[in-house]
């Protein structure tokens, strides 16, 4: 095959079984220009390229360099062995609506910039068991406490909120401004709670959309402590993300990461200003940090404010309960809903957006990315203006 630009956009025409005309207007170019772009006389602009690439199913970075589509290499946290395997071929569809949505931007100029991630801290080994492997463990927690004192350090120079002060969505959009990080809440293969990725160009989160509001929210800031801990090169993979079921240093790291992001010490002490909260206090934390009340009873129990009989306890409660009990259950629900509704990326979403409105490129990456008609996004972007032709009284119908 010819090794240009022009060759390759030749080798999907054949591929797409199409006359020259055809496919010239399939990408909405006239005959005359599609000859005079493949003879070299001009050139393809980004956005033919755009669709060319969708026509022919391809990426763009495909069409300018030849190089292969980025793959992901799966790195499986899960209880099933068998986890990677059957979700591979899902997953590698899943990722591709995102890679192929960040390499419209990148040849579009648009590549929203990636700021500098806060330094993995450096924690001194402590004097500890004989087995290497084990004495890893309490260093890796101590490493994901200071990560995360380290990454509020720059959300709150940037001007985000306490945590318990913040919505939902506030929190993850505070999360991609300070982080460069793109979070989305979709459909993923049955048992993957949540996965994280990471490369020079782009950091993704996906989680699960799951009514488990609070086990969602951990996840998400779990991935986050990944990514900033670098763990993310590969694709990881993951499925039951929660405190105390794993073992492995990088996940031991990732949960102490977000307890101590969703709980920071300072505010949970302010929230305990006599001591140890008694049971109707520690139900109203719980609906405060939105947190189930296993983690809250961990990290209180951490932070000497709970002893061990009572963490016990109380951890058997679960969220709702917690909510019952204080009036909140409409806010339960609520959380609910929206932790069963899709979220897209709102940094790549609106950078596709805005190269739509430049008229730089179609909609259809946009569409794609959303998983919707592109006609449909059309007519919701930029609803018809009132027919100007109707005049006189108007008519009141029953």
């Amino acid at each position: 095959m010819d090794e240009t630009v022009t060759g390759r956009v030749r080798a999907v025409i054949q591929a797409a079984s199409l006359s020259q005309a055809a496919f010239a207007d399939h990408i909405e170019l006239t005959p005359d220009k599609l000859s005079k772009s493949l003879s070299g006389v001009r050139r393809f602009t980004s956005l033919e390229l755009a669709l060319i690439a969708e026509v022919g199913q391809v990426s763009v970075d495909w069409l300018l360099s030849g190089r292969e589509p980025l793959r992901p290499a799966l790195a499986a946290r899960a209880r099933a062995a068998t986890l990677a395997g059957s979700a591979r071929e899902s997953v590698e569809e899943l990722t591709e609506r995102f890679t192929s949505a960040y390499d419209v931007l990148d040849l579009l100029g648009r590549s929203p910039e990636l700021p500098e991630l806060p330094e993995l801290p450096t924690v001194p080994a402590s004097a500890s068991p004989a087995d290497a492997a084990s004495a890893g463990l309490p260093q890796a927690a101590e490493q994901g406490a200071a990560l995360a004192e380290a990454a509020r350090a720059l959300l709150v120079a940037g001007g985000a909120a306490a945590v318990d002060a913040q919505s939902a969505d506030d929190l993850l959009a505070s999360w991609e401004r300070a982080f460069g990080v793109d979070i989305a809440v979709t459909r993923l293969p049955s048992g993957v709670d949540g996965l994280a990725w990471q490369s020079d160009h782009f950091r993704l989160i996906l989680v699960n959309r799951t009514d488990r509001w609070t086990r969602q929210r951990f996840t998400i800031a779990h991935e986050l402590g990944h990514i900033l801990a670098r763990d993310a090169q590969d694709l990881l993979l993951e499925a039951e993300v929660e405190p105390a079921r794993q073992h492995e240093a990088d996940e031991i790291r990732a949960n102490s990461f977000a307890a101590h992001l969703l709980l920071p010490e300072d505010e949970v002490r302010a929230a305990c200003p006599d001591g140890p909260p008694t049971d109707e206090a520690f139900r109203i934390l719980v609906v405060r940090f939105r947190v189930s009340p296993s983690a809250l009873a961990a990290r209180l129990r951490a932070l000497d404010l709970m002893d061990r009989p009572t963490r016990d306890r109380l951890r058997r409660l679960t969220t709702a309960d917690c909510h019952a009990a204080v009036g909140a259950m409409r806010g339960y629900l609520q959380q609910a809903t929206r932790a069963e509704a899709a979220r897209h990326p709102l940094r790549l979403a609106g950078g596709l957006y805005a190269g739509y409105r430049d008229g730089d490129t179609t909609l259809r990456p946009l569409a794609a990315l959303l998983e919707t008609d592109v006609d449909d996004l059309h007519d919701l972007l930029e609803p018809p203006t009132p027919d100007s032709a109707l005049e006189g009284d108007l008519v009141f119908q029953p």
